[in-house]
C-alpha cells in the first residue's frame, strides 16, 4: 500500500484477490494512511514555491509564457514556455537539463572512484529515483532536478557505489559513507519530500 504526494491511495492485491481484500487492508491501515497523509501535508507546506515558479536544483524558476516559444528555455532564472499547456515542453526541458546534471556529476563519481558506467538514460521514474544495471548502465530520473542539488549528487554518488556493490549490504553503506559522510541528510529529504516530486511540474504549469 501507498499513498502518493496527491493523498491518493494505492492498494496492489495478489493475482485473483477479491475487490474487498482492498477494502478490509484499507480499513485495518487506515490509521497509518491518516498520520502519512499529514506528513505529506506537512511536507508539501515546507516545501511549497511561489505561484508561477517551479524549483530547479535549489532555485526557483520563474515561468514566463512565449508566444515566439515552442520549446521551454532557460534564460537566467527565467524559464520561457509556450502559451497555454506548457506541460509537456517543461517536461522536455528537465529531461534535456537532467541528462546534462547527472552526466557531469556521473563523470566526475566515477573518476574519483576509477569506475565507468557504460549508458546513461534519463526517465520518470517516480519512486525508484535511479538504477544501476548489472551491465553497468544507469537510469535516472529527471525529477531530481526538482530537489536541491546535494539530493542530486547523493544518488548520484548511490549509484556509482552500486558499480561495485550491487547490493545494500554492510559493505555498500561503508563505501557510500567514505565517499559522501553526509549522504544521511540528503537521503531524509529525498524520503520525506519525493513523493511530492511526481507533479510538481504539472501543478506550476496549469
Amino acid at each position: 500500500m501507498t499513498v502518493d504526494g496527491a493523498g491518493v491511495v494505492e492498494v496492489v492485491l495478489p493475482r485473483g484477490a477479491p475487490a474487498r481484500a482492498a477494502e478490509a487492508a484499507v480499513r485495518e491501515l487506515q490509521p497509518w494512511i491518516d498520520a502519512r497523509v499529514r506528513s505529506l501535508a506537512r511536507a508539501r507546506a515546507e516545501l511549497s514555491v511561489p505561484e508561477g515558479t517551479l524549483p530547479y536544483l535549489g532555485a526557483a524558476l520563474r515561468l514566463v509564457p512565449d508566444p515566439r516559444r515552442r520549446a521551454a528555455a532557460l534564460r537566467g532564472d527565467l524559464l520561457l514556455v509556450p502559451v497555454g499547456d506548457a506541460a509537456a515542453a517543461i517536461e522536455a526541458f528537465y529531461r534535456r537539463q537532467a541528462r546534462m546534471e547527472v552526466a557531469s556529476r556521473l563523470d566526475a563519481a566515477c573518476a574519483r572512484a576509477g569506475t565507468a558506467y557504460t549508458g546513461l538514460s534519463i526517465r520518470d521514474q517516480r519512486t525508484r529515483w535511479a538504477s544501476c544495471s548489472s551491465r553497468g548502465s544507469m537510469s535516472f530520473s529527471w525529477r531530481l532536478l526538482l530537489a536541491p542539488p546535494e539530493v542530486l549528487d547523493y544518488v548520484v554518488e548511490h549509484e556509482v557505489c552500486h558499480l561495485e556493490v550491487r547490493d545494500h549490504s554492510r559493505r555498500f553503506w561503508t563505501l557510500l559513507e567514505s565517499r559522501l559522510p553526509g549522504w544521511r541528510q540528503p537521503a531524509g529529504w529525498l524520503k520525506r519530500y519525493g513523493p511530492l516530486l511526481a507533479d510538481s511540474p504539472r501543478r506550476s504549469a496549469s
